[in-house]
């Protein structure tokens, strides 16, 4: 049996139960709309209002690859995501590193989430911004989710899809801000002194954190019903969604709020916004509260994404077997628990160095930079796919494909320009990306006669 026979096999054997079309829009929704979209309008105000073009291109990147995810899912409806794609595309090595950098992405953004979820729950404690507090509250925000991710899917996917429904709220109230905005808080266009091109490629690099997670759909492909129909409907569904709420909100914010008020440490944009736009201090409370279970939702849903991603691999004999084992409650417990203690030595790292908004940046940029390559070898994949003689003669939709393809992988090699070229780069952070690199040759020395056993 082939590899890309071995993945769609899988897929098809364990993807007839579970989430349906709307808990998967609610799986990607979730963990696409998490802190990012409450936290991003202090990042972008770096730049200016410029940002907003680099948001844009983000979000034509991002709806890139979710086409991209869809189609694969299409023709290959198993568990693990990009790491099946690339797998199947290219062989055993390149999926370690698609299922390597991508668990990498899971568990950093987890940090990036918490922290940003920490900037909201400081709005009622904590608020002088203590380092030491903060790290506490965020250690909860961590191991929270992993305690209900623990307890089975079931609960999992109920916390998912009524914090996806609560965090709808204050997103949709944000739009009644366009009849306050006023054009003196868009000016200038641009700040900091960077030039038009790096700004709107800076801004892009950030962006990403706020899509990551158009492809969870596809990662929990075995949990989702009818795969090959509802992982590509919820990943387009999903990201569409998204991107009209992030660009109408952070739109919103930054003609409501001065570019000075949103540069402030340890700055609440949405909190400044809906003070703004309806007066007094019980709005933005409201909408503080909003952000915490918005939060809440979207690491939630990446702890699952995570010990999915682990398992997956495992299964494959890529990973170690213990994140392949499942508890009495069905689900991958050492995988919960190792990404979780991961994401908090990560967490209490991050906040030695900075606070607040300047925590948020690094580990955003982080998390692109190692998403970027399991984004460009699925975008491979499907080029691949699309070149293929038999897709050819089966599907009209190969041209699209590789047209949407290749946009997807030029948005993932944007990713890494702009994360060495951001404002907020921390040397020191980026090495850890040479550490994790380090790491995935480790791992793949250890597990390389699982790999060439597959192959032969």
């Amino acid at each position: 049996m082939s590899t890309e026979e071995a993945v769609r096999t899988e897929g098809e054997a364990t993807g007839r139960t579970g989430l349906g079309l709307v808990a998967a829009t609610a799986l990607v929704m979730g963990s696409v709309i998490g802190t990012g979209v409450f936290v991003l309008p202090v990042s972008f105000a770096a730049y200016g209002p410029i940002s907003l073009l680099g948001f844009a291109l983000a979000a034509v990147g991002a709806i890139a690859l979710a086409l991209t995810f869809g189609a694969l899912a299409r023709r290959l409806p198993a568990r693990g995501g990009p790491y099946a794609y690339a797998r199947a595309a290219f062989g055993p090595a390149a999926g370690f590193s698609a299922a390597w950098f991508y668990w990498i992405t899971a568990w950093v953004s987890r940090s990036a989430m918490v922290v940003g979820w920490v900037i909201y729950v400081q709005v009622f404690i904590n608020k002088d911004g203590d380092a030491w507090f903060s790290i506490l509250i965020g250690l909860v925000g961590l191991w929270l989710p992993a305690w209900i991710n623990l307890s089975g899917v079931k609960n999992m996917a109920t916390v998912q899809v009524t914090t996806t429904l609560l965090k709808s709220i204050p997103l949709v109230f944000i739009s009644i801000g366009l009849f306050f905005i006023e054009p003196a808080n868009l000016e200038p266009f641009i700040v900091g002194g960077t030039g038009p091109i790096a700004a709107i490629v800076a801004t892009m690099a950030l962006a990403v954190f706020a899509y990551l997670g158009v492809e969870t759909a596809s990662i929990a492909a075995a949990r989702v019903r009818n795969p090959r129909r509802n992982v590509p409907l919820a990943s387009l569904f999903g990201t569409l969604a998204c991107s009209v709420v992030y660009l109408l909100s952070t739109f919103v914010i930054m003609g409501t709020v001065s570019n000075s008020q949103l540069r402030a440490p340890g700055a609440q944009p949405f909190v400044l916004s809906f003070d703004a736009i309806f007066g007094g201090s019980w709005a933005g409370y409201a909408v503080a509260v909003a952000a915490i279970i918005s939060g809440f939702g979207a690491i939630n849903g990446w702890t699952m994404v995570c010990a999915e991603m682990s398992k997956a691999a495992a299964d494959q004999g890529l990973f170690p077997q213990k994140f392949a084992d499942q508890s009495r409650n069905g689900v991958p417990a050492f995988g919960i628990i190792f990404s979780t203690g991961l994401s908090s030595v990560l967490l209490v790292v991050a906040y030695l160095g900075q606070s607040g908004a300047g925590v948020f940046n690094v580990v955003v940029l982080l998390a692109g930079l190692s998403a970027s390559v399991p984004y460009f070898l699925s975008a491979l994949a499907l080029i691949k796919a699309s070149l293929n003689k038999k897709a050819r003669t089966e599907t009209s939709h190969w041209r699209i494909d590789g047209a949407v393809a290749t946009v997807a992988g030029l948005f993932s090699l944007l990713i890494v320009y702009g994360a060495f070229t951001a404002q907020d780069t921390r040397w020191d952070l980026l090495a850890l990306a040479v550490v994790a690199c380090l790491g995935g040759l480790a791992m793949y020395w250890r597990m390389r006669r699982h790999l060439h056993g597959e192959t032969g």
